[in-house]
């Protein structure tokens, strides 16, 4: 089995936890499986967003979702409340690796300033000074 898939025994660990969740609408269980996949496959590969394979969904919007759980502190509980459980250990991630090594990758990348852009037409680098 891949690394980023989960067994059932897993999600439904993980459903019955989203479930408790007052601050949160799973929606359809499968297509919250495929985001929690998608999530796993990110943590497991290191890669950009834009780089999740499709069958995860868009990258965006798993993304978009991703950083919502963050902000509502969705990973760190889950993280807390399956510490102790051996069955789920291979699967526990660190939100704020993924959303700091991985959101370069978001829509628009990054984005420099106008002054950083005028800076750099009036003293050009010094690779092309020489």
């Amino acid at each position: 089995m891949s690394n980023d898939k989960l067994t059932l025994i897993q999600w439904k660990k993980i459903l019955g936890f989203l479930r408790t969740r007052s601050d949160l609408y799973v929606g359809q269980p499968l297509k919250c499986k495929h985001f929690v996949n998608g999530v796993l496959w990110m943590t497991r590969s290191g890669s950009q967003w834009r780089f999740l394979p499709k069958k995860y969904g868009d990258w965006n919007s798993v993304y978009k979702r991703f950083d919502r759980w963050s902000k509502r502190g969705i990973w760190t509980d889950m993280f807390e409340h399956f510490a102790s459980d051996p069955d789920m250990e291979s699967i526990m991630i660190d939100a704020t690796i993924v959303r700091a090594h991985s959101s370069a990758g978001a829509k628009g990348g990054i984005k420099t300033s106008k002054r950083w852009e005028e800076a750099r037409e009036v003293s050009p680098p010094k690779s092309m000074l020489s």
